[in-house]
């Protein structure tokens, strides 16, 4: 058998095992759908949420109660002293007026809603009070294309789902099958390590394309995401995401002899990059110190460079840097797979 037919039929079999396996496919296309589903209906845009304001019975309550009208983006619920308390330490209110000759109040200042809750509650009880601005403004609204939530989290789960696909389809696969010494069957073949390993890879980024086809059609389909980038682009920087995440995969699974051990080695090798790389929020929250670890991980680099090219229209030589430490991460992590891996 040529070198060149061993690597076409491992690639042909890892691809019919997959088709075979619905509920694998379910995870690596219907998971991704059904996540952005359930996100972007969460935080589609909407009006403001009505701010709740419990209101203690006190000389001023009807002024109080004129001014946060549920008219006006409130909604006010007149508490006694120990109902209002309760209320507010129960989360059902998020702010508690007490209306007396000098207005208090009463609320948590680690809740980012209940600081925004008080500025408004204030500005309304003011308005009402006669205040007037000294200095006279007007407010232009706009919505610009990839403002919403739900364009930013789209490039941030197709990095995910190449993610988790690359590790999970290809270093639990590898496992699993040494676990069942077919690995030890294949090594009495007349078959290179490296035609298995690049077997392996390449069955994985047949499937890369796919996902992100329909991630992509999905939000445009769904939310009326605009893809202000090349899809060219997109693609490529998918199928370099799929090389990265294949080779770790690959790498994590070169030794591992079972599935509890490479189901916890990944889980730590995919977990920081869950958290710290943009998938659900961006990494720029994180303190200053730690940015250039996060910007090292491949994760990020690949979340960064969807989100410019997606929302940005960022062109090929604006995303060098990240490009560069993908293809560095993806040349070390398969090259240390291949001089690690075992059969057995």
């Amino acid at each position: 058998m040529s070198e060149g037919s061993a690597f076409l039929q491992l690639y042909l079999s890892r691809l019919r095992e997959f088709l075979r396996e619905p509920e694998v496919v379910f995870w690596v296309f219907g998971f991704p759908v059904l996540l952005a589903i359930g996100l972007g209906i969460a935080f589609r845009n909407k009006p403001p949420d009505e701010v709740a304001v419990g209101i203690v019975e006190g000389p001023r309550v009807a002024e109080a109660r004129r001014a946060l009208s549920p008219g006006a983006g409130f909604r006010p619920q007149e508490l006694a002293a120990d109902q209002a308390r309760r209320a507010l330490r129960l989360g059902k209110v998020d702010l508690v007026v007490v209306p007396a000759e000098v207005y208090e109040y009463v609320f948590d200042p680690t809740r980012p809603e209940s600081v925004m809750a008080r500025q408004r509650v204030d500005d309304a009880l003011q308005r009402g009070g006669g205040r007037r601005d000294p200095v006279p403004v007007r407010e232009t609204h706009v919505t610009e294309p990839g403002a919403r939530y739900i364009d930013f989290l789209i490039p941030g789960l197709i990095g995910m789902n190449i993610m988790s696909g690359g590790m999970w389809g290809v270093g639990f696969v590898i496992v699993d099958m040494r676990a069942r010494r077919l690995l030890k069957r294949l090594l009495a073949t007349p078959m290179r390590r490296a035609d298995f390993l690049g077997a392996m890879m390449a069955s994985r980024l047949s499937f890369v394309f796919t996902e992100v086809v329909l991630i992509l059609a999905f939000g445009w389909l769904a939310f009326d995401l605009v893809i202000q980038g090349s899809l060219l682009l997109i693609a490529l920087l998918a199928v370099l995401g799929g090389f990265v995440f294949s080779g770790l995969g690959l790498l994590v699974a070169s030794r591992a002899r079972k599935i509890e051990t490479v189901s916890g080695l990944m889980n730590l090798v995919m977990l920081p990059m869950w958290v710290f790389s943009g998938v659900f929020f961006s990494a720029d929250r994180f303190p200053e110190a730690a940015q250039p670890l996060i910007r090292a991980l491949p994760l990020t680099a690949l979340n960064d460079a969807l989100r410019a090219v997606i929302l940005e229209g960022a062109g090929l030589a604006s995303q060098a840097g990240p490009v560069a430490l993908l293809a560095a991460w993806a040349a070390v992590s398969f090259v240390l797979a291949l001089k690690l891996f075992r059969w057995t």
